[in-house]
């Protein structure tokens, strides 16, 4: 075989090797099951910058962005101005959509109003460093309330309320602080109560001096406790204090505390003459 006549050869077969290649490739792209791309059909207004708790939408805070059609946003709107003016009672991220859930009622306004559950009150206690918690008592956790009560016969501490949610630590409902552990110092806290609870700490806040105790927030198990007393937290360290009546009226009754231990003496004897002389602790522990 010449020459040309292998070159003939070699290239036959690579054209023959070319054409089974693509006709396996054919096959193989025909066989693929055809693949749907959903288009967009609707429309959903979403959020062109992160909106905080409390904040009434403006149109530049929002935007119409495509939304395929088979997967609605649930309570979702179409146009911005059906969201323009309301509320914001859950605060939302960028390109984050916005939905009736997370908006006050129209007319309702902004601020701190809105994110007030139906049926709740919002009362305010002034606090300070020790009493929020060193500041980190922020919008979003929750506390336990605990009250001091001074009487002329005894003192009581106990949890009036539990698991309490903050709405507000001074002007600032920001529930991204208490995501982050962002110390939040504030004179005032506002508290998210029913009716009767808020009594229950209006009148723990003028009869004594209230604490707030930061729970963990997975934590939601009612705190209950019986309190305690000066008696009982100085339990085993004297006499209890006993209940007398007279006259119609009752009293407490302290009883007087148990003598002191007696003093250890050394006798001096010098000729017909005797002195005592009292140890001291530190002449005590010489001698030992």
């Amino acid at each position: 075989m010449d020459r040309q006549t292998r070159t003939l050869v070699v290239v036959g077969l690579a054209v023959l090797l070319a054409g089974a290649a693509s006709y396996g490739v054919y096959l193989a792209i025909q066989s693929r099951p055809v693949v749907e791309v959903a288009i967009a059909e609707r429309y959903a207004v979403v959020a062109t910058q992160t909106v905080p708790v409390g904040v009434l939408l403006t149109p530049e805070m929002l935007r119409v962005v495509a939304w395929p059609a088979d997967a609605p946003v649930a309570g979702g709107f179409e146009k911005v101005e059906d969201a323009v003016g309301r509320g914001v009672t859950v605060g939302m991220v960028v390109n984050e959509p916005v939905t009736e859930s997370k908006l006050a009622p129209r007319e309702s306004g902004g601020g701190l109003p809105p994110t007030i559950t139906p049926g709740m009150r919002a009362i305010s206690v002034k606090v300070n460093d020790v009493i929020s918690v060193a500041g980190f008592t922020a919008p979003g956790h929750h506390v336990d309330v605990i009250v001091t009560i001074r009487t002329s016969q005894d003192t009581i501490t106990r949890t009036v309320l539990s698991n309490v949610q903050v709405l507000a630590a001074g002007a600032d409902i920001d529930v991204d602080k208490a995501r982050t552990g962002e110390r939040v110092p504030a004179t005032v806290v506002t508290l998210l109560l029913t009716p009767p609870d808020a009594e229950k700490l209006t009148l723990a806040a003028g009869q004594g001096q209230i604490m707030l105790a930061l729970r963990n927030p997975l934590d939601t198990d009612k705190t209950e406790t019986s309190g305690v007393r000066v008696g009982t937290l100085l339990a085993g360290l004297g006499p209890e204090p006993t209940t007398v009546r007279r006259g119609g009226q009752t009293r407490v009754v302290t009883p007087p505390p148990p003598p002191p231990p007696p003093q250890k003496t050394v006798t001096n004897i010098r000729g017909t003459t005797q002195t005592q002389q009292i140890i001291k602790k530190d002449q005590e522990s010489i001698q030992k």
